[in-house]
């Protein structure tokens, strides 16, 4: 009996202490079980800045590295070697990487090179020149055949020329004869070349290319023929197409015997256009027009036929053509009863078409500023004498502001 009672004492004195370290037991689980938890965190946490550490030591290294060299593959020397020409000018001989495969290298193929080392880094895809690209016109002119007035003879010639060929080749084929394939414009500034050049691209659906002769003038040797190089193959690959090189004289001029190296760079760039034009690589329907305002000083090898097949001369309008142009440019506008449109022509006799284009915004502008909608006859006056320069009354000529 004694013994029960003790076991019974005992029971109930150890009771607390188990429960107690139940618990102490319980807390301490969670805290590895929180603690697993946080090292997990921590681990994941580690290898993300450990990664980020990783990208920037590349930025870094990629800030650090060297930049590459823009060359162009002028021959492969026994399927290891390249012959390489740098945009500067000079040419190394480097050895093809393993890493690249030297069917995709061929000569003319642009490649990039370590600076330092002029070893080859990569195979650039095939690429045209800003300039180019930017030359071929996406949106068609709003200039058309009806805007221009007193050349009608030259308009004729420009769609026999150029519109013929592409719409209907087979005329050419029936009489045995081909197509004229270079239209030089020449004339005096102002007579409307530009604008025949913008009625073509307006009215024919083949692709329109225009540049300006000057955008060709390079600074480094061989910049210039690779341009026009690359003019051209960009017009074969949108054919049929149309090529307008506006202010030709910029590059066409007589090669004479300079020692200069800006006008040895222009006389290359002239023969690798004279190449285009009659080389031996087909132009397919290619179609090259060209203006200028100085044909007397056009290179000899330009003017033959081959080349500019055609050239039709742009002159300045007489009487009838100003009054053509005069109706043109005052068709949109409110114009009073008053205006004589002969008059004003013979006015301007002499003078090109841009000429009567000023009179005519000029005389909106006089009527702008005495707060009008119409047109007066006084107005084309006041704006004959003003682009005309003839003297005011009370002006002093030969001072500024006066």
């Amino acid at each position: 009996m004694n013994e029960s009672k003790d076991a019974h004492n005992q029971q109930n004195y150890e009771t607390p202490e188990i429960s107690s370290l139940e618990h102490e037991k319980w807390e301490l689980l969670q805290q590895a079980i929180q603690a697993q938890h946080e090292r997990m965190y921590i681990e994941n946490e580690l290898k993300k800045q450990q990664q980020e550490i990783k990208k920037l030591q590349q930025k870094l290294a990629e800030m650090r590295r060297p930049p590459l060299i823009i060359g162009t593959v002028v021959d492969i020397i026994e399927q290891e070697n390249l012959q390489v020409r740098t945009s500067g000018g000079p040419q190394f001989i480097i050895k093809i990487p393993e890493k690249i495969e030297p069917q995709s290298i061929k000569a003319g193929t642009r490649v990039a090179m370590n600076k330092d080392t002029m070893a080859l880094v990569r195979v650039l895809t095939p690429s045209k020149d800003v300039i180019v690209r930017g030359g071929e016109v996406i949106e068609k002119p709003s200039t058309s055949y009806d805007d221009i007035g007193g050349l009608e003879d030259q308009i004729k010639e420009i769609i026999e020329s150029v519109e013929l060929p592409l719409t209907k080749p087979q005329l050419f084929k029936k009489v045995g004869i081909e197509a004229p394939k270079g239209i030089l414009l020449i004339g005096s500034p102002g007579t409307g070349k530009t604008l025949i050049a913008q009625a073509v691209a307006h009215h024919t659906n083949a692709t329109f290319i225009h540049i300006v002769g000057s955008e060709l003038v390079q600074k480094y040797i061989g910049e210039g023929s690779r341009l026009v190089r690359e003019l051209f193959m960009l017009a074969r690959e949108k054919s049929p197409s149309i090529v307008f090189i506006d202010e030709l004289d910029a590059i066409g001029a007589k090669r004479l015997e300079s020692g200069t190296t800006g006008d040895r760079e222009v006389q290359r760039t002239l023969m690798q256009l004279l190449a285009e034009l009659d080389g031996f690589d087909p132009r397919g329907d290619v179609r090259v027009i060209a203006a200028t305002n100085r044909p007397d000083i056009l290179d000899n090898a330009l003017m033959r036929p081959g080349r500019f097949d055609r050239i039709i001369e742009v002159p300045m309008p007489d009487v009838k053509g100003l009054q053509a142009i005069f109706k043109i440019h005052t068709r949109r506008m409110k114009v009073s009863k008053d205006v004589d449109i002969e008059h004003l022509a013979n006015r301007l006799n002499g003078h090109s078409g841009a000429v009567v284009k000023g009179v005519c915004t000029e005389a909106g502008m006089f009527a702008i500023r005495n707060d009008r909608y119409t047109v007066k006859m006084a107005d084309f006056e006041a704006a004959v004498k003003k682009l005309l320069k003839e003297p005011h009354e009370g002006s002093r000529p030969g001072v500024m502001f006066g």
